[in-house]
């Protein structure tokens, strides 16, 4: 696990994005693992720039995401489908068969984990997976605990993490409590994982993450054992370490 320092959160996302054009230049059939919340915006965004600019072919990439609300109509402004293809999936040359994400409204969702998984695997596994963090260090829907699962799975969410998803919502009673999330094991047998942190609230967590001991109560910690892991943080984000 290796770590960068950017001045400023625009360096962040362009670094990023610059790694993901690099592996699809290398692998044009690559499959990248994509993360949501606010963390990988600017880094979308800079992939659309770089797509449009005649740069970045991804017509064919597969992708599978890290996690979906459980009980959310996809269609729902807060799911995330639909931010998928609004913040990036619309934008670019990908074929939406190529695009994955598990189903939080499948009937039986312990077999939709197992499928989840197996369709990663039978895709090759994941390439370059992208990550965000949470305040109590969570990565994926992966919350901090006494031991971690190993694939995809339920996961209930934490109160601090219902509380940072608070403001995607109307009110707080409108987020899900549930989560389809990839494992932990999903994320480490990743080839390469980049992590993107940018601002002070979430220092805290990337200097547990990155100077504590590796625990599940801290899942990203669990990075420190991957060969291929790099954070990529602002100035703000690592001003604890």
């Amino acid at each position: 696990m290796q770590f960068r320092v950017f001045d400023n959160a625009s360096q962040v996302a362009q670094a990023a994005a610059l790694l993901v054009v690099s592996q699809v230049l290398r692998k044009p059939d690559s499959v990248l693992g994509l993360a949501t919340g606010s963390s990988p915006v600017p880094t979308y965004r800079e992939l659309i720039r770089l797509y449009k600019a005649g740069v970045a072919d991804f017509s064919k990439v597969v992708t599978f995401n890290l996690d979906e609300y459980c009980h959310l109509p996809q269609e729902h402004p807060c799911s995330y489908h639909y931010f998928m293809r609004h913040e990036l999936f619309d934008h670019i040359n990908i074929p939406i068969e190529n695009t994955h994400l598990p189903d939080g409204n499948a009937t039986d969702l312990d077999a939709e984990s197992v499928r989840y998984d197996a369709a990663i695997a039978d895709a090759g596994g994941i390439d370059l997976q992208i990550l965000g963090i949470g305040h109590n260090a969570h990565i994926g829907f992966n919350e901090p605990a006494d031991t971690l699962v190993f694939g995809t799975h339920v996961s209930d969410l934490s109160p601090s993490t219902i509380q940072a998803n608070r403001r995607f919502f109307d009110q707080e009673e409108d987020v899900p409590r549930q989560a389809l999330t990839m494992g932990m094991g999903g994320i480490m047998r990743a080839s390469c994982v980049l992590l993107i942190a940018t601002g002070q609230d979430k220092a805290q967590a990337i200097y547990e993450s990155i100077r504590g001991e590796m625990s599940p109560r801290v899942p990203a910690s669990m990075l420190q054992a991957h060969p291929q892991a790099f954070f990529l943080l602002d100035r703000k984000a690592a001003k604890l370490l």
